[in-house]
């Protein structure tokens, strides 16, 4: 269901996936694990909705044929997205949602490794946050909850007292998982892809505005 006008969100705490939520790293993306699924044999189509949302090192470990360190091949890959930055950009309206929020209320909570999320969000004009959860926060990615958990932790509220906004299913299922309000944002996946799955979601951030009272952060769409 899209996020209309006349709808609100509370909560305390904004938790925001970076990839194809703040950043479209869509043609990086392709790029270099296309690449990486040729010298695998895979079909890229095959590979990206599983992959979208989760840790470099968990792709590799569930697609990759004869990979013998799953770590090293990870990290290769990841040097390979880093050093790549044509194409970036923002997602329509982050800036603008963020610029709106008081940096101690949003997190950002990424399946990329810290250097490449920082390298993604500086390309995009986009800030650093104090609560920053990276791929080497945690032991397992999403869709485990714990990086949502984390995020949450980080900014001194419970989860379910935050809304995660995400757009991969994996991600989708760790916010659900931790507790939190999910909005999903329908940039790698179709809106009606996202209403047959009972989703909330909204195109992009742009039309987003956001009010503070009291310490609460009520989300409408103007």
């Amino acid at each position: 269901m899209r996020f209309e006008k006349g709808r609100q969100l509370t909560a305390r705490g904004f938790l925001f996936d970076m990839d194809g939520t703040l950043v479209d790293s869509g043609p990086v993306v392709e790029r270099v694990w296309g690449a990486w699924a040729e010298t695998q044999g895979l079909d890229i189509k095959g590979l990206m909705p599983v992959a979208h949302g989760r840790r470099a090192v968990e792709t590799i470990a569930m697609f990759g044929k004869n990979v013998l360190d799953i770590a090293a091949e990870a990290r290769k890959l990841e040097d390979a997205e880093r050093l790549d930055t044509e194409g970036l950009s923002e997602i329509a309206g982050a800036r603008a949602l963020i610029a709106a929020l008081p940096t101690n209320a949003w997190a950002v909570v990424t399946s990329a490794d810290a250097a490449l999320a920082r390298t993604r969000l500086t390309a995009c004009g986009l800030p650093i946050p104090r609560v920053f959860i990276t791929a080497e926060s945690v032991e397992k990615g999403k869709p485990d909850p714990r990086c949502y958990q984390l995020g949450a932790d980080g900014l001194g509220f419970d989860p379910r007292d935050c809304i995660v906004f995400e757009d991969a299913d994996a991600g989708l299922a760790a916010g659900r998982a931790a507790g939190a309000q999910v909005l999903a944002v329908a940039s790698t996946q179709s809106s009606e892809g996202l209403d047959r799955k009972g989703e909330l979601w909204v195109p992009d951030l742009a039309g987003l505005e956001v009010s503070v009272v009291g310490g609460l952060l009520h989300l409408a769409h103007r």
